[in-house]
């Protein structure tokens, strides 16, 4: 463990390990490597959604921490494929902690409260009750997370760095894929026969919950699926 922790109040004047981006990870498994070793094991929490970068990087932490902290943030809208891939990688990786983390809210709950079918009426909402306040309660105590966020994912994500301020949860938000490409990740998840949502294979690049995720249709937008013709283009997750 080293001395000098990197956190929220220490971020705009610590100095940054740097990793090699030509590597066969392109900096990924070193960025984890490190920060595995720079946190305690309460203190980083990897948020999976179980989307394809979610299955790499599975399998890196896999290879850096096996019994890791994961947690899922379940809506109770996700696609049935979605609990399959989960169920799977349970028994691929049996070591991992694997949290469903569910909303305080019911569905059932929800709908009384703010009426039917929230994610059509006020996704913001939705989004902030069934994803952003599950995480920062699962990020209560922990000093920092992992997404796997990709600069070539989106406009929003294209300045993503290994290691982030996150303002929205006061803590570190750790990216170890940011120089994976689509193909990069594919290519890997191929080369380790990693199981996968079988909706990818279905013209579904981004998965999320089941009303508000539709088959892209923008070739160059990976994410022109996610709350078509709403406007909206995040969860609120990495805003």
């Amino acid at each position: 463990m080293v001395e000098s922790k990197l956190t929220f109040s220490s971020y705009d004047h610590y100095s940054f390990p740097s990793f090699d981006e030509d590597n066969e990870t392109k900096g990924a498994l070193d960025a984890l490597r490190w920060s595995y070793e720079h946190y305690d094991e309460n203190e980083i929490v990897y948020a999976c959604s179980f989307g394809i970068e979610g299955m790499v990087m599975i399998d890196l932490i896999a290879k850096v921490k096996p019994d890791a902290k994961v947690v899922f943030l379940d809506t109770g809208l996700h696609f049935k494929e979605t609990y399959e891939l989960i169920d799977k990688v349970k028994e691929r990786y049996p070591q991992l902690e694997i949290e469903l983390k569910k909303p305080s809210l019911t569905l059932e709950e929800q709908k009384e409260q703010h009426g039917d079918e929230l994610w059509k009426t006020a996704p913001n909402r939705c989004c902030e009750i069934r994803k952003i306040i599950p995480l920062r309660e699962a990020l209560s105590g922990a000093t920092a997370w992992i997404s796997g966020l990709r600069r070539e994912q989106s406009e929003t994500r294209k300045n993503t760095q290994y290691f982030n301020k996150d303002n929205k949860f006061e803590s570190i938000k750790v990216c170890p894929l940011i120089h994976w490409t689509w193909k990069d990740v594919w290519r890997y998840a191929h080369k380790n026969d990693l199981p996968y949502n079988v909706l990818h294979d279905n013209g579904y690049p981004s998965i999320g919950c089941a009303p508000c995720t539709s088959p892209a249709f923008n070739a160059d937008d990976m994410r022109s699926g996610r709350w078509t013709g709403t406007g909206k283009t995040e969860c609120g997750l990495h805003q």
